[in-house]
């Protein structure tokens, strides 16, 4: 019990352990996929690295599950993978430190390293897995804009086969995605970059990769002659899901990256965007902070 600064009693509710649930560790994928599909378990949460399910679970955040499913032991779901057909194959127990410093994903997807690098302390980078960055829906989640701007898929697998999800598509509202309950995440598919592009991803922060990003801003540009050939543009934290801003990014397209142009783009950027107030920041501050990292995320790029 705490009493405020106006003489108010306010209750608070600690937890010190988990609620009871039943817990499983299946081996394979199908052993995991008839988990899911059994009637008998409905009510079933699935995990892998646990980083953000578990915490929220000791503190009554979310619904308590029937039964618990932790993928951590399902040892064909970890892998990064890379061919010039198919191009980078990120597989659903992957963790964050795994892609943060695979030379592969650093050489050629430069803007997913540093994404997966912003995301909390060493020793949630080690257990966290990128998959779960996004299933959490989370709108402050780091590599949501990067994979935005990848043109990233979600290969979801069930006991009727595969399916394909653009990444554009994935995310329906804060904390909620498209997956289906009968569903697993299988891998991120993130095709090769076009020629010459080059990105970056800006996270604010309080305690830099310490917390939740107040704003989020991720920037891929291709350019000839400092002309725009490509442009996206990825933003989170600052609507109820992470989106891109098209209206920007069209305004760039074909134009010289004058600073009078990119002014301009990182003006109607904050203008697409639809943040909130809340213990972080203020809608007011996320736009502006929006339009000074969109504008410091594109000169970055053409400095490079």
């Amino acid at each position: 019990m705490l009493m405020s600064s106006c003489g108010e009693v306010i209750m608070v509710k600690f937890y010190s352990a988990l609620p009871k649930f039943e817990y499983t560790s299946p081996q394979s994928v199908q052993e995991a996929l008839d988990l899911v599909n059994d009637k008998k378990h409905d009510g079933v949460r699935l995990y892998a690295g646990g980083t953000d399910v578990l915490p929220k679970l000791k503190k009554r955040l979310i619904d308590v599950p029937r039964m618990l499913i932790d993928l951590k032991r399902i040892s064909e779901l970890d892998y990064v993978k890379y061919d010039l057909e198919k191009g980078l194959r990120i597989g659903a127990l992957a963790t964050l430190r795994c892609i943060s410093t695979s030379p592969i994903v650093r050489e050629r997807f430069e803007i997913l390293s540093q994404a997966a690098d912003s995301i909390a302390a060493r020793q949630i980078q080690n257990r966290g897995t990128l998959v779960g960055n996004i299933c959490s829906g989370v709108p402050s989640a780091d590599s949501a804009p990067a994979l935005l701007c990848l043109d990233a898929k979600i290969i979801c697998m069930s006991t009727k086969g595969e399916r394909s999800i653009p990444i554009r598509e994935f995310f329906v509202g804060p904390h909620r995605t498209i997956i289906r309950n009968e569903e697993i995440v299988k891998e991120i598919q993130i095709p090769e970059m076009p020629p010459g592009s080059r990105g970056v991803y800006i996270k604010l922060s309080t305690r830099k990769r310490m917390d939740l990003a107040i704003v989020g801003v991720a920037v891929v540009l291709v350019s000839d002659n400092r002309i725009c050939k490509e442009i996206k543009i990825g933003l989170g934290a600052v609507a109820p899901t992470a989106i891109r801003a098209e209206r920007s990014e069209a305004r760039l397209l074909g134009q010289e990256l004058s600073g009078s142009i990119i002014e301009q783009v990182a003006q109607r950027a904050a203008e697409e965007s639809s943040p909130i107030d809340d213990h972080r920041a203020t809608a007011w501050y996320r736009r502006c902070m929006v339009r000074v990292l969109v504008k410091r995320a594109v000169h970055q790029i053409i400095a490079k």
